[in-house]
């Protein structure tokens, strides 16, 4: 519910005025034309990302249900403690992702990736459902790999918009084999420690409907399927 209603026009505007910008420090990178880079500057969006609507959803949740301060804060803790390495991996991730982008790095890989023409339709799924399967974050494999991903569209003759969506897509379908994803699941139905049983449950799923999603893309990168891009 709260995440509708943060979703009206009206409120997301209203939350969206929160947002902090500040300028990272020693940063100072500029694009080809010479113009500084939009990330030299940091943004937070303080109420209106999606992390924060969670804890909030979370705090009504335990007034509504009506669980005590100090337990409230203690599972909290918990579940931070749990994640800690998972916490570790997505910013870790993100922040080369950001070193990659803002020195070249991305683009240069985007250029070489480019030669394998159309079958970089076939490989783009793989790539974000590799990512994903590392870090366990979508968001993480698709600052990694989507300037990647955008370069080598545009120096293939492929559409951006196609691969960029494909690297996303690609990801979803591997959150289900993520190590992180996989401890998640255990932990939660009270099976912590069979994880491997887990992953050979799931993974010819994961690879079978990887499969099916890069043929898709493949017919969207021809006439075949071309008419549901936009």
């Amino acid at each position: 519910m709260i995440f509708s209603v943060a979703q009206i026009p009206a409120v997301k505007d209203g939350l969206a005025k929160a947002t902090q910008t500040y300028d990272w420090p020693f940063l100072d990178v500029a694009g080809p034309d010479g113009e500084p880079v939009s990330g030299n500057v940091f943004s937070w969006p303080v109420v209106s990302t999606g992390g924060t609507l969670v804890l909030f959803a979370g705090i009504c949740t335990a007034v509504v249900i009506g669980v005590h301060v100090r337990v409230a804060v203690r599972e909290w803790l918990a579940t931070v403690h749990e994640l800690r390495f998972a916490i570790l991996t997505v910013t870790s991730v993100l922040a080369l992702a950001y070193v990659m982008n803002l020195s070249g790095q991305a683009a240069t890989i985007g250029h070489f990736v480019a030669a394998a023409g159309a079958g970089l339709a076939f490989l783009s799924p793989v790539l974000g459902w590799f990512g994903v399967a590392v870090t366990g974050s979508d968001t993480s494999a698709n600052a990694l790999f989507g300037a990647l991903q955008v370069t080598a569209a545009r120096e293939s003759g492929l559409s951006p918009d196609l691969l960029a969506a494909a690297n996303s897509s690609g990801g979803v379908l591997g959150k289900m084999i993520s190590p992180q994803n996989l401890t998640i699941a255990c932990a939660a139905v009270g099976l912590a420690g069979r994880e491997g049983d887990l992953l050979r449950k799931v993974l010819p799923w994961s690879l079978g409907l990887l499969l099916v999603m890069c043929l898709i893309v493949v017919g969207q990168s021809t006439a075949a399927l071309g008419w549901m891009l936009p």
